[in-house]
């Protein structure tokens, strides 16, 4: 097939040789490489993080939250409605509130106690699942608390704990006395949150000890989580105004908005690293267009038009874009296969722990690469390669035939 002779032209001055210009060419590659790499790396660990931090909310949590006034005495027929709606699979009442929990030593740890039904539980959340030590029991004052806060209160299974109920503080005319309760297990769902803050109960010994304070809801677990919004909406329709209904989106907006912020801070930082790259292209086409000088007057006066003379330059830079984020996706999918191995291998040889277990209970590094985002990368660097041409090509298609051919 014959090749334009702009895009031969390009190919030739491309083409490596033991010389200044094949090593700087190499390292303008070097450079988009780099960047792209990083790029798909960063972004592919934020959204790991991102998809990571979901699982772990929805392990604890159920997909929509609906929140009912009263007592609780109509909880079973309210549950047995909403699950009667399209879209949900299971509905589950809790009693959440804060309590005091006294250490051996005097000092007081603050978790929540989130009263629940163990027959129901089940359905709306993955903790009878997540017992790591003894069993998932809340029958006769036992209750189940996380990993991190039984290691805080230097506790474990079979241990008493000595709890004071929020009411006592609230009450100005009644004594009540702190409450015994029993570690039956100890859940871990891998965020510190949930694994330091929550003592799970019975709902009947809870809105017993509570005294009529806290949150009373119902937990609903929908077929899809993302789909959430849509059997929300459903639910308010059919309970009435009176009833507030909250999706997991909503309750941790704040959450994935920050995580959705710095994905697109690293994204705008680690382009300069692209930028500069291009700058590397721009010094390899200006050293180009000098050396060639006398065959582009040669062309010139030949009866090439400028176009011509600036599509070889343009050809030049786009070959140098396309060939460094070809590359530079192949190796950011290469690091990101083997990420675990270089992690494990950094922990193990120079004792660097990158991901403490205490802070972010992983022993592995999360990632997922998404196809629009090596789009986009690949999108964006593509026109910083373009627009760091055009200068080069510029210059070259405006040179003068005859200047050009006199040119030593």
């Amino acid at each position: 097939m014959t090749l334009p002779f702009s895009l031969f032209l390009a190919l030739k001055y491309l083409k490596p040789k033991r010389t200044f210009l094949s090593v700087v060419t190499v390292l303008s590659v070097m450079g988009v490489l780099i960047g792209v790499a990083v790029l798909i790396i960063v972004l592919s660990v934020m959204t790991g993080f991102d998809e990571m931090w979901r699982d772990k909310i929805l392990d604890f949590n159920a997909h929509i939250t609906v929140a009912t006034p009263g007592d609780g005495s109509e909880e079973e027929g309210l549950c047995e409605e909403i699950e009667a709606v399209p879209g949900v699979t299971g509905a589950a009442p809790f009693l959440q509130s804060l309590i005091f929990i006294q250490k051996p030593n005097g000092q007081i740890e603050t978790p929540m106690i989130r009263g629940i039904d163990p027959d129901r539980e089940g359905r709306v959340s993955r903790i009878p699942q997540s017992i790591i030590e003894g069993e998932f029991s809340v029958a006769n004052g036992d209750v189940v608390i996380g990993s991190d806060l039984a290691a805080r209160l230097d506790v474990t299974v079979g241990d008493t704990l000595t709890v004071y109920s929020p009411a006592t503080f609230l009450a100005e005319d009644e004594i009540r006395l702190p409450t015994e309760m029993r570690v039956a297990g100890i859940f871990e769902i891998g965020m510190w949150e949930f694994d330091m803050g929550y003592v799970l109960a019975a709902l009947w010994d809870t809105r017993e000890f509570c005294g009529g304070t806290g949150l009373e809801a119902i937990q609903v677990m929908t077929k899809d989580p993302y789909a959430a919004e849509a059997v929300a909406a459903e639910l308010r329709a059919r309970l009435g105004h009176g009833i507030r209904v909250s999706t997991w989106m909503e309750l941790n907006q704040q959450l994935f908005a920050a995580l959705r912020v710095e994905k697109n801070m690293m994204f705008f930082l680690l382009i300069f690293i692209i930028i500069v790259a291009a700058f590397g292209i721009t010094n390899t086409l200006i050293t180009v267009t000098v050396q060639k000088t006398r065959e582009i007057g040669l062309l010139r006066s030949l009866g090439f038009s400028a176009g011509s003379i600036m599509r070889v330059f343009f050809w030049q830079g786009w070959m140098a874009g396309i060939l460094g984020t070809v590359l530079g996706i192949g190796t950011g999918l290469v690091v990101l296969k083997y990420r675990n191995h270089m992690l494990h291998f950094l922990n193990d040889r120079f004792g660097l722990e990158l991901l403490p277990k205490q802070l972010y209970h992983l022993a592995e590094l999360p990632s997922h690469t998404l196809p629009g985002d090596v789009a986009l990368v690949a999108g964006a660097v593509l026109v910083i390669c373009t627009l760091a041409a055009i200068i080069p090509a510029w210059q070259a298609a405006r040179l003068d035939p005859v200047r050009a051919l006199r040119y030593e």
